[in-house]
């Protein structure tokens, strides 16, 4: 796992899935067509030959841990023993990081249907572009729900706005944010130390640091991905049974 040794993956692994409803569950140890959903974004980690493969873990971290360290030895692993959101999930890593130096990619354990080819163009565009965040998106005939992604007249990402806060205009914009990330390391940390907790559960989102970003006129770009399946994230047994068809290939197409 040395050939992109300016690639570090962390995987966000720490939720604790309350819409499965199955308690005691980790929402990434659900499986899909026979192996947990966490096996798939690790495997994806590894088939691009990142330099480091970190997993965020939280509720039943042990669990997820065992696993991982038995399918994937070389992964590492950073616990988030308070679940505050998905920004200080990623701000455990910045000591595990600290030696590192490139791009980090944010992947997430309820993802599993990405590609490797779909992440490499993700990785390739937030390169050639000079940005210092790339996002992966996606085109939705029914983006509903979802943060939509506001370009500038060049291409680059003026602001991701959410469903609530939409104008009309905005509200008519099917693309979106699949919440797949690379940004660059130093930048990345960053943006996560200046950011606010939000609600009484004093969360940190991972998405304000583009607001950190745009103040400071860094670019930020996009890149839809080629089909919106891959960028299923799955938070209910009927959206696992789904992405369990779209794996197999027996999903129905309208």
């Amino acid at each position: 796992m040395s050939a992109n040794k300016n690639l570090a993956v962390v995987i966000m692994a720490a939720g604790k899935g309350t819409r499965m409803k199955v308690p005691d569950r980790p929402k990434v140890m659900f499986e899909l067509n026979g192996k947990p959903m966490i096996h798939y974004v690790v495997d994806l980690a590894y088939d691009l030959d990142a330099g480091r493969v970190l997993t965020i873990v939280g509720f039943q971290g042990e669990t997820v841990t065992a696993y991982i360290k038995q399918s994937h030895p070389d992964v590492e692993t950073v616990v988030q023993a308070e679940l505050r959101g998905t920004g200080h999930a990623i701000l455990r890593t910045e000591e595990a990081l600290s030696d590192f130096s490139g791009d980090i990619l944010v992947l997430s354990g309820d993802v599993p249907l990405l590609k490797r080819a779909t992440i490499d163009s993700l990785i390739a565009h937030h390169r050639t572009t000079g940005a210092v965040a790339t996002i992966l998106t996606a085109v939705l005939d029914d983006p509903a729900g979802y943060g939509r992604i506001v370009r500038n007249q060049d291409g680059s990402v003026q602001k991701i706005v959410e469903h609530r806060d939409a104008t009309a205009e905005e509200l008519s914009i099917r693309e979106i944010n699949s919440g797949i990330y690379v940004f660059e390391k130093k930048r990345l940390f960053d943006g996560l130390n200046h950011i606010n907790p939000h609600n009484v559960q004093n969360e940190y989102y991972l998405t304000d640091v583009f607001e950190y970003f745009w103040r400071h006129r860094w670019v930020v770009s996009a890149l839809k991905a080629p089909h919106h399946d891959e960028i299923r994230g799955v938070n209910t047994m009927e959206q696992l049974e789904e992405a369990k068809a779209v794996a197999t290939g027996t999903a129905v197409r309208p």
